[in-house]
């Protein structure tokens, strides 16, 4: 993380809170800060007016706080910088609760900052008081309550120094909680005293020198363990900061190795697909084939950060006997299998590998003719259909959404859809998820949170995500860019279809399916969001061809939710009898 520019904002002398307030802010900003998102309140004031009128932060205004921490962890995930929450007291903070969550299991920075009564006002029923201390449980990676404001240069070094602290916690990848207790007066009214005590007191801008705005990371380099000729690289979920690097470390180890690469949709990999000549993109189709799935037994497994979504693909792995070894930098058990791994705690750019480069082989090229065969397949079935079909969304969307773009796929089925029909290309675009928890909040937030201040980007969502979060659309105006939502309607959890539960009788789709009624142009209508129907194959090329460049916009496409289950059981049942070629 590079240092901040340096503008120097002049400490507020108002009273002792403003000025408490803006030492936090200021140290903050000497850290490298850029963005906070400010939710309305009282109790936070003091602390809402220092970051708002520092003139070197973006403060966001968002009023929904759940909202809000989606979209800060957007705005993290995108720029691979801390990005700062504040809120009031009471459940305000609460509303954090899920985007804290995700932001620990996926390893994203975030400063939570909450706002709160003094301990006097404390269970005593003094209103919008709760117990905040340790409010997010054991997600953030490191936790404090700052002391009371005071007119106190001891106490004012240890603000500076515990900012600092979290600031470099943050820095590990993943949420920290400051819970701040104020007292009276929160609005910024003038206290002499105050400033009496900065003409005697205040050591000027010498007291921020002594902060460490830069703290270096050691770069470990890992050396390869010794590795059989047989054997295959995993890449999951990934958003790496310099995408290009990151593909090719991974190409460089494919090619030294002369391992194949099953990447997970939502990588660079397949965004970079040329610089990669070993990736297989159909492992999970290929899996489903009884042949394969025995012929293409490895003797090791190279698993890069997470598993990839595909549950065939774990099923499988479950099954081999064989080592795995789990190049991951943060140091987690990134294991669910529970099976015979090690962990290689380095990234994977670290690992220095040598410029040999190994000879084709059998393996290798087996799964490059499984991966030719299933994909000439599903090409075969995705030509013959009729209309705009799930799967079908998925391939056009990979074929003609600009290059560059920034994507955001929504959790359940869309990502599932990616990882069994995103065509491999060279389009450079960024794909993020928030594949931490899994869940479905939060989408639309983190979604425009990624979208903020970058490239024309777009959401590709079903339409129980889009509702569950559609209050992000409030944040349509604060926008500094342009969100397309590809919105991908089928009534309904689709995700259940494909599931056994889909057989548990009349109750599945009250309960399970959870089909909603809601005319998405007047919500549209209501937020301000342009809206336009999509029908055919061609409407959503020529839409997506070229991305506005400011605003929302809602591309809603209707589906059927049991017909694209019904036609993906049928291509999973005759992708697994294509023949071996043996």
């Amino acid at each position: 993380m590079g240092q901040a520019a340096a503008v120097t904002m002049p400490i507020d002398p108002r009273n002792f809170n403003t000025l408490w307030a803006s030492v936090l802010a200021e140290s903050f900003v000497q850290l490298g800060l850029q963005t906070v998102v400010i939710c309305p309140g009282s109790r936070s004031a003091p602390l809402a007016i220092a970051f708002a009128e520092h003139p070197a932060i973006e403060a966001i205004p968002i009023l929904d706080e759940r909202s809000a921490g989606f979209f800060a962890l957007g705005r993290a995930r995108a720029s691979h910088r801390p990005v700062a929450l504040l809120c009031s007291s009471g459940t305000a903070g609460a509303n954090f609760y899920p985007a804290v969550i995700e932001a620990k299991e996926s390893g994203v920075p975030l400063l939570v900052i909450t706002a709160d009564r003094p301990p006097e006002l404390r269970q005593c029923h003094a209103g919008q008081a709760i117990d905040q201390l340790k409010l997010f449980g054991s997600y953030p990676l490191w936790q404090a309550e700052l002391a009371l404001p005071a007119l106190d240069l001891e106490l004012l070094r240890y603000l500076r120094q515990t900012v600092q602290q979290a600031w470099q916690q943050a820095l590990r990848g993943g949420p920290v909680h400051l819970n701040q207790p104020l007292r009276e007066p929160l609005a910024p009214i003038a206290d002499p005293t105050t400033q009496t005590w900065l003409a005697q007191q205040w050591p000027g801008e010498d007291f921020f020198a002594e902060l460490l705005t830069a703290v270096p990371t050691p770069q470990i380099h890992q050396p390869l363990p010794p590795l059989p000729a047989q054997g295959l690289i995993t890449v999951g979920p990934i958003a790496p900061e310099d995408p290009a690097a990151f593909t090719q470390a991974i190409a460089r180890l494919s090619r030294h190795l002369g391992w194949p690469v099953l990447s997970d949709a939502v990588t660079p990999l397949r965004q970079f697909a040329d610089d990669c000549p070993l990736l297989i993109s159909g492992y999970d189709f290929i899996l489903r084939q009884s042949h394969w799935r025995a012929t293409l037994k490895p003797e090791a497994v190279l698993q890069v950060g997470e598993l990839p979504t595909s549950k065939e693909l774990r099923l499988w792995l479950a099954e081999q006997t064989c080592p795995r070894w789990i190049v991951a930098p943060r140091p987690e058990n990134f294991d669910p299998l529970h099976g015979s791994s090690h962990h290689l705690p380095v990234a994977v750019e670290a690992i220095p590998i040598p410029a040999a480069i190994a000879p084709p082989n059998p393996y290798s090229q087996q799964w490059q003719q499984a991966e030719t065969a299933v994909q000439t397949a599903i090409a075969q079935h995705l030509a013959a259909v009729p209309d705009l079909t799930e799967p079908l969304i998925a391939r056009l969307l990979s074929q003609h959404l600009p290059d560059q773009t920034p994507i955001f796929v929504a959790n359940s089925t869309p990502i599932r859809d990616l990882e069994w029909f995103w065509l491999a290309n060279n389009k450079q675009r960024s794909l993020y998820c928030n594949r931490g928890a899994n869940g479905i909040d939060g989408t639309l937030s983190t979604a425009i949170g990624i979208a903020h201040q970058n490239r024309p980007s777009v959401l590709i969502t079903g339409d129980l995500s889009l509702l569950h979060d559609s209050n992000g659309f409030l944040q349509r105006s604060r926008l500094q860019g342009h969100l397309t939502v590809v919105l991908i309607d089928n009534s309904g959890g689709g995700i259940f279809e494909l599931l056994p539960i889909r057989d548990c009788g009349p109750s599945f789709e009250p309960f399970v399916a959870t089909p909603q009624s809601v005319d998405f142009a007047v919500l549209c209508q209501a937020y301000g969001v342009e809206y336009q129907a999509i029908a055919t194959e061609q409407e959503l090329i020529k839409s997506i061809q070229t991305l506005p460049t400011t605003g929302i916009r809602v591309l809603h496409l209707l589906t059927n939710r049991r017909h694209n289950a019904a036609w993906r059981r049928a291509l999973f049942t005759e992708l697994a009898a294509i023949p071996s070629g043996d």
